[in-house]
Formats: C-alpha cells, structure tokens, sequence
C-alpha cells in the first residue's frame, strides 16, 4: 500500500470526538436535578397530589351505601337479655331514686317519679315481658322516652352504651327471648340485641297512666 492510498483511508475514517469529562458531569448533574424534581415536587405539584390523594380517599364504592341505612341506638340490659332503642326517641337518661306506687294501675306500671320536676310514669319491662326480677338497686337507671306528644320512663337494669346499627341487617324473626311480644319488636341485630319500638310501647292503652 503506497503512501497515497493511506492518506485517502485517513480521511475516510470517521472523526471520533475526544472525550470530556465534563461533559459527563454536566449531563450527570441534569439527570440528577431531574430526578429530584419528581422526588420533591414544587407547591403547585404538591397540591395537585394532594387532591388527588384526598379524592381517592373520599371515594366510597356505591355498592356499600345504596339502600342502607344506619341508625343510632342506647343499648340496656334487662336481667341477662340485652334491648336497645332509638336515641331519637331517648330524652335523657336518669338514676331511679324514689317513686310513688300508684294504686289501680296496670302491673306493668312501677310508679309515678319526680324526674327533674317532671313527674313522669315508670314502666317496666320485666314485667311487661314476664322476665324475672330481682328487685331494685341504685343501679337502676329511667330512660326517658319521648314521641306521639307523651313521655314516660322505662326502667333498665344498666345502661350498656350506644351504638349504630344498619336496619337492612336486622332480623324481623321473633327470636327465642323470654316473653318478649312481637307488638313491641323492630328487629334483632346481628348479636341478638332485641330492638324495641318505642312507637308502638307509647301507643299501648294499657300503659298509659291517666290524670284522672
């Protein structure tokens, strides 16, 4: 190969640039601002985020809400069974001190009591249900209730608490409770908690306590 065919293969060849080290650097230190800009995203990034998290937490799957309906109760026991009824209907809630038997009255009826100037009737349950009584304690507590423009008091053996229940879940089956009648049932729920329908317990005539 002669001298001239070797310079024509030299400038033929392609050019390869040298090699900057910063060069390098400089596309490094691009690259790494770029990713601590989606690391650490500017105040207007941030609240979009932000929102869309919120939404996605907000978010509820409609087959859990629709047509169900939830609803609070007080929950009492009586003897060893367990019985609830509407807060809506719970006026207040009051230790048993004293009352007044009232001669000629239904059994079911225990008395008269002064309730924070009110007097007001007091029924009980046990009896009403024919559940065994024990007598009374200072444990006892009156849950004022209230509807159908009257009011009176239903003697509990302890108040248990109050929570909320769904009334899609509750059973309309009488369960096998001791007396209980089907007249002044709304529903058991999922653990055999009797819930009472106090429209129906102030309608009963045979509770009522008239003036005269």
């Amino acid at each position: 190969m002669n001298s001239e065919n070797c310079n024509s293969g030299l400038r033929d060849a392609p050019i390869v640039p040298a090699f900057s080290w910063s060069s390098l650097h400089l596309r490094l230190d691009a690259s790494r601002a770029a990713l601590q800009c989606k690391l650490l995203p500017g105040k207007s990034e941030t609240q979009k985020i932000l929102r869309a998290r919120a939404a996605k937490l907000a978010f509820v799957p409609e087959e859990k809400t629709a047509d169900r309906s939830y609803f609070e109760v007080v929950e009492f026991s009586l003897g060893k069974e367990r019985y609830a009824i509407e807060s809506i209907h719970i006026r207040e809630i009051d230790a048993l001190h004293d009352f007044t038997p009232l001669p000629g009255a239904a059994r079911v009826v225990l008395g008269l009591a002064n309730l924070r100037g009110q007097i007001l009737s007091i029924i009980s349950l046990k009896k009403l249900f024919d559940l065994p009584e024990k007598g009374l304690t200072d444990l006892n507590k009156v849950l004022v209730v209230h509807g159908q423009n009257m009011e009176m008091g239903i003697l509990a053996d302890a108040i248990l608490g109050v929570r909320s229940l769904c009334r899609e879940d509750l059973n309309n089956s009488l369960p096998l409770l001791t007396g209980i009648r089907a007249e002044y049932l709304m529903g058991i729920a999922q653990d055999a908690l009797a819930v009472l329908n106090v429209t129906r317990i102030l309608g009963d005539k045979r509770l009522v306590v008239n003036d005269d």
